[in-house]
């Protein structure tokens, strides 16, 4: 277990070294089959007071400034936590942190954000159930996390959910609203929408709702993929490549199945130079519509459970379709 990013600051607490040096903290939620994964053993590599971190990271952290002062960031080698991002919100939980001495400490995660100095590394932002944090040394730490499963599965079926929404909007409008196409999404479940270009008359809410209950009954599977620009352009989906700038930011070197280590392709200056044999997450709605992707997924659309379409908005030519789930 790797634990060089774990320092003490004069007062037996561990405190986080630079995040821009610190190591990539591997995204266990990426995995297919982890979609639906609640608890995952990894070990600790930095623990930090919030007022610590560099001005960006602490910003991202919006509660209220009074209880910041008990507020740490715990980085791990992994995490089955799914950071806020994608239009999908943050994964609450816990992390049992398990000392040396054989004690365990438990750590409320109140969310969790991808560092704004080192994007290759997940912050859980939270504060212990102790008044203070352990006083004793944490080098050589395990960690068990526990993602609130209820939460995950709500934000999994939302997140699904948005994508039915999307390509059942798609399919039954692109051809009949002017400049049609998909803009963006959120998965919030207080604000969850899609948005589109082009204008979407109420009168289609009807239509777009059988359609999506359509989909829903289907069935369809649900498939997590990893493709290169190759890959999108075989299948005429060249207008979902991401830019070149955004393409390497979040390009990995793995394989079609996700699994790191694609032979030629190592390092990050390969993964800036050779953008046409890395690869980025996508979701795949077989036999409906890709999307690239990194959130967590219900494995058919018949999980999503039942998607009502609330209402379309419209405004500067483009259109908000609001929808929530049972």
């Amino acid at each position: 277990m790797s634990t060089s990013g774990v320092q003490s600051n004069g007062e037996g607490h561990a405190t986080a070294l630079d995040l821009a040096k610190s190591p990539q903290t591997k995204l266990v939620f990426h995995s297919a089959q982890h979609q639906q994964t609640y608890d995952h053993q990894t070990g600790l590599v930095s623990l930090s007071p919030l007022a610590s971190l560099p001005d960006a990271d602490q910003s991202l952290f919006k509660l209220p400034q009074e209880t910041q002062a008990s507020i740490y960031a715990i980085t791990t080698e992994s995490t089955i936590f799914h950071p806020q991002g994608g239009g999908q919100p943050s994964d609450i939980g816990e992390l049992l942190i398990n000392s040396q001495d054989g004690n365990q400490h438990t750590f409320n995660v109140l969310t969790a954000r991808t560092s704004a100095t080192n994007p290759m590394v997940v912050l859980h932002f939270g504060h212990f159930t102790t008044a203070n944090p352990p006083d004793q040394q944490l080098s050589g730490a395990s960690v068990n996390q526990l993602v609130n499963a209820d939460k995950r599965h709500l934000f999994s079926r939302l997140h699904t959910a948005g994508h039915v929404l999307g390509a059942a909007t798609r399919t039954l409008l692109e051809n009949r609203i002017e400049n049609f196409d998909e803009l963006k999404a959120s998965h919030f479940p207080d604000s969850a929408a899609c948005e589109f270009q082009g204008s979407i008359d109420g009168k289609y809410k009807p239509e777009i709702q059988t359609s999506v209950d359509e989909m829903v009954a289907q069935d369809a599977e649900v498939r997590i993929s990893w493709w290169t620009k190759a890959d999108f352009r075989g299948r005429g989906l060249e207008r979902l490549v991401p830019s070149d700038e955004d393409w390497k930011g979040i390009a990995v070197a793995v394989d079609e199945d996700g699994r790191a280590g694609l032979e030629g392709v190592e390092g990050v200056e390969d993964r800036e130079t050779d953008d046409e044999r890395t690869r980025i997450r996508v979701v795949d709605i077989v036999g409906a519509e890709v999307y690239p992707c990194g959130g967590t997924h219900v494995a058919s659309t018949r999980q999503c459970g039942k998607v009502t379409v609330k209402k379309i908005s419209r405004q500067k030519g483009n259109s908000r379709v609001s929808y929530l789930v049972d």
